[in-house]
């Protein structure tokens, strides 16, 4: 009896070592882990903006057209025909040349524009009033197979993309004689009648007089009369 209480009491001092072995190596692994997770470094939120910047937006110059002139602005159909045009281009800065280009549905091929002479007596000339720029100009030829009508003329500046246009007519080459009376044939034919009708105009409504009926009858009868005399005779 005594050695087996003996055992006994050994094996419960082995099961109080093993506890106690066991809830070390938990403390242990418990400590392991905090230390690692207190060792992870926390992130720092990123400071955010006070206030948004907003975007100005950029402001657009808008152009006005240049100013463009044909001369002439008027040029007859089925007829070939040389039309000068003149544009108010400003002069560009940085090297490009003051150049421009004209096209147009009435031109036989698009049109490079130079610069004009500014002498006084050059021509053409144009009319209107420049914005202190100097003109370029250009000679096109209008095909004899354009149709009448109104065809626009776009001028562009090269060195400026400015831009401009007018406006050419293609009219018909008959003349007008509606006012020109010597070509005109009489709608009327004046009546040589007798009596008040003479020197009046018949009128065209109406229907015929009566007296010129009986006038009529009479003369059927009386050459009736003379040709049954002939036969007679």
């Amino acid at each position: 009896m005594q050695d087996g209480a003996e055992w006994g009491a050994a094996v419960l001092r082995v099961r109080r070592v093993a506890y106690a072995g066991a809830i070390v190596m938990i403390g242990a692994v418990g400590c392991s882990a905090s230390a690692q997770t207190s060792s992870t470094p926390t992130p720092t939120p990123s400071a955010s903006a006070t206030g948004s910047v907003s975007a100005t937006p950029t402001a657009t110059v808008s152009r006005k057209p240049i100013l463009v002139e044909l001369s002439p602005a008027k040029v007859t159909a089925g007829e070939t025909s040389k039309v000068w045009i003149l544009a108010n281009c400003p002069v560009p800065s940085g090297g490009p040349a003051h150049t421009g280009t004209a096209t147009s549905k009435a031109f036989i091929n698009g049109v490079s524009l130079t610069t004009a002479p500014t002498s006084s007596t050059a021509t053409p000339a144009p009319t209107g009033t420049a914005a202190g720029n100097p003109w370029v100009r250009g000679e096109a030829q209008v095909s004899g197979t354009v149709k009448r009508g109104n065809y626009p003329v776009e001028v562009k500046c090269d060195g400026t993309n400015d831009t401009g246009k007018a406006t050419l007519r293609v009219v018909s080459a008959t003349a007008d004689t509606s006012d020109d009376s010597s070509t005109k044939a009489p709608t009327k034919a004046p009546r040589a009648g007798g009596g008040g009708t003479f020197g009046k105009d018949v009128d065209e409504g109406s229907g015929m007089p009566v007296g010129g009926v009986l006038v009529g009858a009479a003369v059927l009868a009386a050459a009736g009369l003379l040709i049954k005399r002939r036969v007679r005779g």
